[in-house]
């Protein structure tokens, strides 16, 4: 039986991180996709020379021509440009809005059966141009966003109690940026819940540094942004959706009414499988948090009414 098949669109750090963890961890053969000739199959190459040492059989090649990667179980779209000096916010997300739309046409054309992991920014925006570009129902298309807030969440808990990351679990809500939700009180050490074992002070601090846990890095980076967090939070999903595994994980996903929202794409707890989003996870909010919700949510909406002016979307609910 063949292996499954993911494309990744995109050969910068995070689409060829993205393929390194994909590989490495068995879970599917890749096409790694480029505009720029050569630096898909350069990648490519390097990777599967480092096969045998790594200890996989997962096959891993490079192209510039979508045609090669028909029939792949899911999409992921990394590409995107950053922001240039001189280039304002809107200035970006319309160019990056024009790369989605043009990348997910082409290869949605060979993979008509796919899910698509939408991770170019602003994530949530992008994943309603992904939407209309690939006709393909909601279900299908999904944003990497809350995997990777929770994580760097569970990361900032466990720095701060000092225990394994791994018994660590944390939910963040909303759209992927500044109004990001974290949820302390489902956030949890050991089934404990982290309110019972931080100060309030403790916990601001933390939420805060989640909600600005990109910027830090891009801080300290200085000539560009993180990539290992973010390509194994896309491994994560490509890891319950080819497997099937009905993970619960917080993603993008476009609500129909939950949460009091209709027709946008924000960040919920969602359940992945085969089929993408097999459902939504609604959890009880408090007044305050589904408060703050529901900002992050019209923070979101005017992103997309934006694209809408700028003619970047025919329809503000992505359909």
């Amino acid at each position: 039986m063949a292996n499954p098949l993911v494309t990744v669109i995109g050969a910068g750090n995070v689409g060829a991180t993205t393929a390194q963890r994909v590989v490495e961890q068995g879970l599917a053969d890749v096409w790694l996709v480029d505009i720029v000739e050569g630096l898909p199959q350069g990648k490519a190459l390097d990777l599967a020379q480092a096969a045998p040492v790594a200890g996989h059989d997962m096959v891993i090649q490079g192209t510039n021509d979508y045609a090669d990667t028909a029939g792949s179980d899911v999409i992921v779209v990394t590409s995107g440009l950053a922001r240039q000096p001189g280039m304002s916010r809107d200035d970006l997300m319309a160019r990056n809005a024009g790369i989605v739309r043009s990348v997910v046409e082409q290869s949605v054309a060979y993979s008509p059966e796919a899910i698509v992991v939408v991770v170019t920014n602003p994530l949530d925006a992008m994943c309603h141009v992904a939407l209309e570009a690939s006709g393909l129902p909601s279900e299908r298309v999904v944003g990497m966003a809350g995997v990777l807030d929770s994580s760097r969440f569970r990361t900032f808990i466990a720095m701060e109690l000092g225990v394994s990351v791994v018994n660590t679990y944390a939910f963040v809500l909303g759209g992927h940026g500044d109004t990001m939700v974290p949820l302390p009180r489902y956030s949890t050490v050991g089934g404990v819940p982290i309110t019972e074992l931080m100060t309030q002070e403790q916990i601001d601090r933390l939420v805060e540094r989640t909600r600005n846990g990109g910027a830090e890095v891009v801080s300290l980076l200085k000539t560009g942004s993180a990539f290992y967090a973010p390509a194994s939070s896309v491994a994560s999903m490509v890891d319950a959706i080819v497997n099937n595994r009905h993970m619960v994980l917080p993603c993008a996903a476009y609500l129909e009414g939950q949460y009091g929202h209709e027709g946008l794409y924000v960040g919920v707890p969602t359940r992945l499988g085969h089929g993408g989003v097999e459902g939504i996870v609604e959890i009880g909010l408090t007044a305050e948090e589904q408060a703050m919700f529901d900002d992050s949510a019209t923070a979101v909406h005017g992103l997309v009414e934006k694209l809408v002016q700028m003619g970047e979307l025919r329809d503000p609910a992505g359909g």
